[in-house]
């Protein structure tokens, strides 16, 4: 039985707060400083950008794509077991503390990656990219044990929201410290960039502080025993031949496979579109990162309430049908001002589709289980997997035809499949 008083101000709050400490990492390290950054200290000065990693020669861009996907699959191999240990033995808190710490760790250290030891740098992204991802399973399964079905999709979008605001807070702080390094005492050069990154691990790891102060450690008072690592495998084959009972959840999982795959490819690739394909200068793409963010606040809610009135199912198929026209779009996007209409439009439907992918998931686990983490690894698994999915099809596609325009209108199949299927999804009513 559940002991955690449900919808409880300080402990819902508390787990919002942890959106708030580690969105600082999807903004400033994958999305706007260090993309832009990681080009720019891989490309020699004839211009050439590819670079030599463990003996094969790549571009840039593709090397780092195909690093956050080694990042996701990894990920998505471990994920299972440790959910399954984390439910057997209440442990998800401790989960979430070790994989935000490794992701925290990673980013600072990020500042003593200056370009020539490429190899240093890419193993940074992958432990920071697996510490943001490996703790988001334990994270969002904490939802349905805090909160009444009916708060989850506020809840969510409130979470994301934060996120957005915070992540914005900092990546000002740190582009007035880039762009006005006199203010701060320094020199031009890589070093404000550089500390830029030590500032998201202080941001991350600070923060989660109160999110790990006001989660409770054991909802369901769970006990161990010497057979931790048999018992949670055995946890995770009961949860997972109850899945097999559940067509209707599977079926939202595959849809969410495919929609999924194509919005992430876009958050984390979206800059380097606009560096490479554009030659937009860092500062027009720091300003479009910014209208994604601060739209995106805005989008969260709007789908939220959509959703209050029309259903979940009705709200994404609206948001998908979107990321389609979006995709289309950016083949043909040719000037800066067409890629800010762009960047306002995907703003609107990233925070939407986010926060209610998770919140719809919590809708479809039964609602008499305990075993929340692994029914989340289900969800997280397939997150993971559908990023290599859609990076891998962007940098390979990119690699193919030698532009990134094609990769974007590769996406759009990602969502259309999505669409197709999800349009089959049936969510209770709360």
């Amino acid at each position: 039985m559940n002991q955690v008083k449900l919808n409880d101000r300080r402990v819902t709050n508390g787990w919002c707060m942890y959106d708030w400490a580690n969105s600082v990492y999807s903004l400033t390290i994958t999305t706007a400083v260090f993309p832009i950054y990681f080009e720019s200290v891989t490309t020699s000065a004839e211009g050439s950008k590819l670079v030599d990693f463990l003996g094969w020669q790549l571009p840039n861009t593709v090397l780092y794509s195909y690093a956050l996907s080694v990042s996701f699959l990894l990920t998505a191999l471990m994920l299972p077991l440790l959910t399954g240990i984390a439910d057997y033995t209440g442990k998800k808190k401790t989960f979430l503390k070790i994989f935000a710490y490794l992701g925290a760790s990673a980013c600072a250290a990020m500042f003593f990656f200056e370009g020539s030891n490429i190899e240093f740098g890419i193993i940074m992204v992958i432990l920071a990219s697996i510490g943001y991802s490996g703790g988001l399973v334990f994270y969002d399964a904490y939802l349905p044990e805090i909160a009444t079905a009916d708060r989850f999709d506020r809840l969510s979008a409130k979470g994301y929201s934060l996120g957005y605001i915070g992540s914005v807070i900092l990546l000002i702080l740190n582009l007035l410290m880039i762009q006005k390094p006199e203010m701060f005492g320094l020199q031009e050069g890589s070093l404000p960039a550089r500390i830029s990154f030590l500032t998201v691990a202080v941001w991350w790891a600070g923060f989660a502080q109160i999110t790990f102060n006001r989660l409770p450690a054991n909802p369901f008072n769970k006990t161990e025993t010497d057979h931790w690592f048999k018992k949670g495998y055995k946890e995770l084959r009961l949860v997972y031949s109850q899945i097999k009972t559940l067509p209707n959840l599977k079926r939202y999982v595959l849809a969410y496979f495919f929609f999924n795959a194509g919005v992430q490819a876009v958050m984390y690739l979206a800059s380097l579109f606009g560096s490479k394909e554009l030659q937009l200068p860092t500062e027009a793409l720091i300003k479009i990162v910014l209208i994604i963010q601060l739209v995106a606040i805005g989008g969260a809610y709007l789908f939220a309430n959509l959703s209050k009135r029309k259903g979940n199912v009705y709200s994404l198929m609206a948001m998908i049908i979107i990321w389609i026209v979006v995709c289309i779009m950016a083949f043909f996007v040719q000037n800066e001002m067409q890629f800010y209409g762009l960047a306002i439009m995907v703003g609107l439907i990233m925070g939407g589709i986010q926060s209610l992918s998770r919140s719809t998931y919590s809708k479809l686990i039964p609602e008499d289980t305990q075993d929340h983490a692994s029914f989340f690894s289900f969800y997280d698994v397939t997150f993971n997997v559908s990023i290599v999915a859609g990076t891998v099809a962007y940098g390979t596609i990119e690699w193919l035809t030698g532009s990134m325009r094609f990769s974007a209108l590769g996406l759009g199949v990602f969502f259309i499949i999505g669409l197709i299927i999800v349009r089959n999804v049936k969510v209770r009513k709360v």
